[in-house]
């Protein structure tokens, strides 16, 4: 459903550090930076991108919402977690583990990436 995800951060290279962490704790190899500065991640058919704002302006998150990446298992969804914060991220919401609704379940782990975006890995049940 969807070709990429481009994610502004002032600071490129803490993002990528952050990224690199938490996406290579869920088998996503490490960013390659292109010659404009934007780092980019390409894994199962999915690009994720980094970039600083193209119009000069600081870089804004968006409240409300939620950039989801997938876990094979709770342990991989918890070792993005544990990268994640040992690499500049921040934990939020309900720690790590089980969630249920709307006839679904669903393990979720969140973090706040380095520019403030609010990211989690998701296993389904």
């Amino acid at each position: 459903m969807f070709s990429h995800i481009m994610l502004g951060a002032d600071d490129v290279e803490a993002s990528k550090t952050f990224y690199d962490a938490a996406l290579g704790a869920l088998g996503v190899p490490p960013g390659r930076v292109d010659p404009k500065g934007r780092a980019m991640y390409m894994h199962g058919g999915s690009i994720f991108m980094l970039t600083n704002p193209i119009d000069g302006k600081p870089t804004t998150h968006a409240n409300g919402s939620t950039y989801g990446f997938a876990a094979a298992t709770p342990e991989e969804a918890d070792a993005f977690h544990k990268a994640g914060l040992a690499h500049g991220g921040t934990a939020i919401e309900d720690p790590p583990g089980w969630r249920e609704g709307a006839g679904m379940k669903l393990y979720l782990a969140y973090l706040r990436d380095p520019s403030g975006n609010k990211v989690c890995a998701m296993c389904r049940g």
